[in-house]
């Protein structure tokens, strides 16, 4: 373990995850709830009932991007020991935040010139991105040096797939994902959307389907029939305070899939405050996105 894993708290990985490997360093995102800023980070999860059920109160969540200065700190931090490190972002099809790291790095790089920064776009967010670390750190326990590893994450990529459906769509409209009528109706008439992230990182809705049961039902589906190994790999799952809908989507596939393992966490404020309560997401290996 000659070099660090750092990500940024999109990743949602909680704390008792990121306490259990070593040289493992997830940097804080600030979002706002109420005009007052905040910084969500690993052991915030705790705190994700208040924040949903804040959001359900109708209270008014923003999010900003990681400025240039704090990547700065943390890459020269690092640096500064002896340290190289791997950088995975969250999609830059959602957010800017990979860009102010790329500065960041080239600024270290006229103070640190042989300094080993690697950056990573993971195309994925919450768990996805968190799956992605996941598998950096397996390649790095395998012996992978940083340019090997950084080449396997970048082929390994493409084939993370991202599933999800959310119980509200005015948070999907108001992050400009569907129009006005789309989330009038669809709430209407109990319309539930299931949404994939393509091979650029954004945000696509594929299927719509009517009432909750069906759209994780659906999310179940997708994985059972594209996973690929079908045996032996881990899926990652990610909620918004609704812990009992994740559990029942890693049974069905559970139950299709036996020899699965599956780790489930909620999903923080970052990525909350755009999906909103009642999103269950998941995250698994395939062929291809």
């Amino acid at each position: 373990m000659s070099y660090w894993i750092v990500t940024d708290a999109g990743c949602d990985l909680p704390l008792a995850y990121v306490q259990s490997h070593e040289k493992l360093r997830v940097i804080s995102m600030p979002y706002g709830l109420d005009d007052r800023e905040q910084r969500f980070g690993p052991g915030d999860e705790e705190n994700m009932a208040e924040f949903y059920q804040k959001l359900n109160e109708g209270h008014t969540a923003t999010t900003s991007q990681i400025s240039t200065a704090d990547y700065y700190a943390v890459f020269k931090e690092l640096v500064r020991e002896g340290e190289s490190l791997i950088y995975i972002s969250l999609s830059s099809g959602l957010s800017g935040s990979i860009g102010s790291a790329v500065i960041a790095r080239d600024m270290l790089h006229e103070e640190f010139p042989d300094a080993k920064v690697g950056i990573v776009d993971s195309l994925l967010a919450s768990m996805g991105q968190g799956l992605l670390v996941h598998y950096a750190l397996k390649g790095r326990e395998e012996g992978k040096d940083l340019d090997t590893l950084l080449a396997w994450l970048t082929d390994i990529r493409p084939r993370l797939n991202a599933w999800f459906t959310v119980d509200d769509l005015n948070f999907l409209f108001r992050g400009g994902r569907v129009t006005r009528t789309t989330a009038f109706f669809g709430s209407v008439l109990r319309i539930k959307p299931v949404l994939h992230m393509d091979e650029e990182g954004r945000l696509i809705p594929m299927d719509k389907v009517q009432g909750r049961k069906r759209s994780l039902r659906e999310l179940a589906d997708k994985t059972i029939a594209t996973a690929n190994p079908q045996h032996g790999q881990t899926v990652f799952i990610s909620h918004g305070h609704c812990e009992e809908d994740a559990k029942l989507v890693a049974k069905l596939i559970g139950d299709a899939l036996p020899d699965t393992a599956f780790f489930i966490s909620s999903i923080g404020s970052v990525i909350g405050t755009h999906s909103g309560p009642g999103t269950v997401a998941v995250f698994f290996l395939a062929d291809q996105r």
